[in-house]
């Protein structure tokens, strides 16, 4: 585990940048959250990119951040919800290291991110819905990586259960 990566993927709200920057400091490791990243090279919210040039925009950004971090080593990686949805983001990440899926109960990722505005997915009227509509559609995307509740769990825990797991 000493060189390869660990990346946390998994829906928004379910703890991947909050467990990852404590993962990466129980593990003296750097840090970065993919979103994060593109936010501060591109200058904009990821909610300005969306509502300006759009997703696929976007989603052209999000593959070369993950494309550039994969070629890296012993990084804690919190990806963006979709990120690891792209076959192209998901083997090339696959690749640099361990793969981890946070996952949380629809009610709970609501509770998590109900006031954050900058979620552009959510910008509907019945978000409770959505979310389950959006977990459905991506169970079996997501189901290819380790999956890792977070439900009922401080970060610590699932930390320390993704060190375990993980063999470090």
């Amino acid at each position: 585990m000493a060189t390869k990566n660990i990346i946390l993927t998994g829906f928004m709200g379910t703890g991947k940048s909050t467990v990852g920057k404590l993962l990466a400091q129980r593990l003296q490791r750097p840090f970065t959250d993919t979103d994060a990243l593109i936010v501060q090279r591109d200058g904009r919210s990821i909610a300005q990119i969306f509502a300006e040039d759009g997703e696929l925009f976007f989603r052209d950004l999000e593959r070369a951040v993950a494309l550039e971090l994969a070629q890296q080593q012993a990084l804690v990686i919190a990806t963006g919800g979709r990120l690891m949805l792209d076959e192209d983001n998901a083997e090339a990440l696959e690749a640099s290291g361990q793969v981890f899926c946070l996952t949380a109960d629809p009610q709970t990722i609501l509770d998590r991110i109900k006031e954050d505005a900058e979620r552009p997915l959510l910008n509907v009227p019945n978000p409770a819905e959505r979310i389950a509509q959006l977990l459905e559609i991506r169970r079996e995307l997501y189901g290819r990586f380790p999956q890792i509740s977070t439900e009922g769990k401080t970060a610590v825990q699932v930390a320390d259960e993704i060190i375990l797991v993980a063999g470090g």
